[in-house]
């Protein structure tokens, strides 16, 4: 049975107070594919208070009790996971071969790494006489964004459980079905009544009632920095814990010494991976003035070569961006880049050819792009690079640091020692040398106007905690 029009809360499927029903609609198609409830006030009130009410017993329950859960959880993914990346792909957009190799993967990814994590978590030490203890901070709202669902919503509801928490999470409207999906993994796993709950709805009638509501402890939020900031503000009024992991706009410094083919075609590769919509993309490419027009030449190649198609089709690489609103945003970016006097190098508005029907954005490069330029300021969210020219060493990181956000930086060299010291002056969460692997165990989270906090691993289970320190304890 479908539960797109159910919310999950106190461990059943329930009708919303007030029926209110939303379409979902395809990317690819531009038609509704399904249709899901919004909730109201009302059911957000209903979701914490069995929050609220599971908080007490499962709070006490011991680290093994814990483990033994997300390790059900985890058992359940696996056998969900094709679900999942179908649900994924259709949602957003996402390539299905994307869906699985990524989507998909990730939650399964932060599972295994919160579990690794909760296994030797430190919950208690001794400094002294005193006995520090961290405790769960109590009933969490979770928002999480469209962009990376399962991600998003693995990284803060399995930190949550691991700390003893009890959670309300609301996914984005817009790729909701996805976190339908999760939410009868959680129902299968065996998940005790009000510690995990579920309430489908818009920022403003849901989101922000549950920021804040008197009866959470913390809100952690994912998405942009506007709406970081009306979350913020809302939760004040009750002096909650507010974690967030907002905006970016990265940069991709490519120092003189790098291997430059590579560093090039694999930082386009990487700005323009889920269709650009990831927050850490790396959207500004700094490059040596005197190398300018050869990274043209290699970043137009590898855009003009980018397969944008059906994300249904097996050989499709890159899918449409989510939404119109979204598509109507990065037109309007990509006409402002042209307006002010960038190169386009390849791509521009409209969308590419053969294909007249779903929000899909041709791969666009622009090359002679300043640092006062729109489009090396503003986060577009969508397949568009900005490859910006600097003088020196000090100038890159100038240019590198000189943004609102700190989300992620990627630094490039054949000389390691070098690239960590240029790693050392960016002032961002997350700093990337030469395009790693991915590390679950990494911090996430960024500095400046791109949020607060950190996920992933024990990182994400500390945000969760509260420190309470028992002074005159004694002696261990």
């Amino acid at each position: 049975m479908s539960h797109h029009l159910k919310f999950f809360i106190d461990g059943a499927w329930v009708d919303p107070v007030t029926p209110n029903i939303l379409d979902v609609i395809d990317p690819a198609t531009e038609e509704a594919f399904t249709q899901i409830s919004i909730g109201s006030a009302a059911d957000v009130d209903r979701a914490i208070a069995a929050a609220r009410a599971a908080f007490g017993a499962f709070s006490t329950t011991s680290r093994d009790e814990r483990l033994a859960l997300l390790r059900r959880i985890l058992a359940l993914y696996n056998e969900r996971y094709e679900d999942i990346a179908r649900a994924v792909s259709r949602e957003m957009g996402a390539p299905i071969t994307f869906a699985r190799r990524a989507q998909a993967a990730a939650g399964q990814a932060h599972l295994e790494a919160t579990i690794a994590a909760l296994e030797t978590f430190a919950f208690e030490e001794q400094r002294g006489t005193t006995r520090i203890f961290r405790e769960p901070i109590g009933v969490c709202a979770l928002i999480t964004p469209w962009n990376w669902p399962l991600n998003q919503i693995v990284c803060k509801v399995a930190p949550a459980i691991a700390a003893g928490c009890t959670v309300v999470l609301k996914p984005s409207e817009i790729a909701p079905v996805s976190g339908i999906v999760f939410a009868e993994i959680m129902e299968a796993a065996g998940t005790p009544k009000g510690v995990f709950n579920l309430v489908n709805g818009t920022g403003p009638d849901v989101g922000q009632v549950m920021a804040g509501h008197p009866e959470v402890d913390m809100v952690s939020f994912t998405g942009s920095t506007r709406a970081g900031i009306i979350v913020a503000r809302t939760a004040a009024e009750t002096v909650k814990r507010v974690a967030q992991e907002l905006g970016g706009k990265s940069a991709n410094i490519i120092l003189p010494d790098a291997d430059f083919e590579r560093a090039v075609t694999k930082g386009v590769r990487g700005c323009f991976g889920n269709s650009g919509q990831s927050c850490d993309a790396p959207t500004r490419m700094l490059v040596p003035v005197d190398r300018h027009e050869e990274a043209l030449r290699i970043a137009g190649a590898v855009a003009a070569a980018v397969k944008v198609g059906d994300p249904r089709e097996e050989e499709t690489t890159h899918g449409p961006v989510v939404s119109a609103t979204q598509f109507e945003k990065i037109q309007r970016l990509i006409e402002t880049g042209i307006r002010e006097g960038a190169t386009l190098v390849v791509g521009g508005p409209g969308r590419p050819e053969g294909l007249e029907r779903g929000y899909y954005v041709r791969p666009t490069v622009f090359g002679h792009v300043a640092n006062g330029m729109t489009i090396a300021r503003e986060e577009i969210f969508g397949p568009v690079l900005s490859i910006l020219s600097y003088e020196d060493e000090e100038d890159a990181i100038r240019i590198a640091n000189d943004t609102v956000y700190g989300l992620a930086a990627y630094v490039q060299s054949r000389d390691i020692g070098h690239a960590r010291q240029v790693a050392a002056r960016m002032r961002a969460g997350s700093v990337y040398l030469n395009y790693p692997e991915w590390d679950t165990t990494a911090p996430f989270g960024g500095y400046k106007q791109s949020g607060n906090g950190r996920e992933y691993a024990d990182w994400g289970i500390h945000d969760f905690l509260e420190i309470k320190g028992v002074v005159g304890w004694g002696e261990a």
